[in-house]
């Protein structure tokens, strides 16, 4: 072994030590993971625009259908028949309403999702092992956007961050979701959750 081999050793032995960069996920493997499952639940931690963080449960039905329930308050979100209600934890007059259309969240809710459609990705990358996509309603990006976070092997969603049409940015930080639950419908009853606070 000549001196210039005994100079590199130490430096590819490191280089094999370090594990490789992931790559990033294909967006049609993103796609195909985020439509193989009708429902999920499971726990969260949301981290307000304001910093404070909430702990939650999360039941989802796609299309359309998710329920955040916040512990240690009556704060509940529904969205449900296009719908998005909040219930806060004085409520008792009803729920603020707005069209799930005009949230970002509506990307993942959707039937059938589609990340190769023309203008809904506006960013898409690897960062610490994971695959970070940025996605919008091409036709109303005024609306806001969802920065989803994805790791592999298999692949998996981990947190979203919301960023409303007003700028303010929620971030909803997974655990692990069991798929393919049998959900009540009532769950996402905005109704039945509005008659039972009366």
């Amino acid at each position: 072994m000549n001196l210039r081999t005994l100079a590199l050793a130490p430096a590819l032995v490191l280089a094999l030590a370090l594990p490789a960069a992931a790559e990033k996920i294909p967006l049609n493997e993103i796609s195909r993971y985020l439509n193989s499952f009708r429902s999920a639940v499971g726990d969260f931690t949301q981290v307000n625009p304001d910093g404070s963080s909430t702990p939650g449960r999360v039941y989802i039905q796609r299309p359309g259908r998710v329920r955040f329930e916040y512990r240690g308050n009556n704060t509940l979100v529904l969205a449900s028949g296009g719908q998005v209600a909040v219930f806060d934890k004085k409520s008792n007059t009803g729920a603020q309403q707005y069209p799930l259309s005009k949230t970002p969240l509506s990307i993942i809710l959707a039937d059938r999702v589609d990340l190769g459609r023309s203008g809904m990705v506006t960013g898409y990358g690897e960062k610490k092992n994971a695959t970070i996509v940025k996605a919008q309603d091409p036709a109303h990006p005024e609306y806001g956007n969802i920065q989803l976070v994805f790791t592999a092997n298999p692949t998996e969603l981990r947190q979203w961050v919301v960023t409303d049409d007003k700028g303010k940015r929620t971030t909803v930080i997974l655990g692990a979701m069991q798929k393919g639950v049998s959900i009540p419908p009532s769950t996402f009853s905005i109704t039945n959750e509005a008659e039972r606070r009366k």
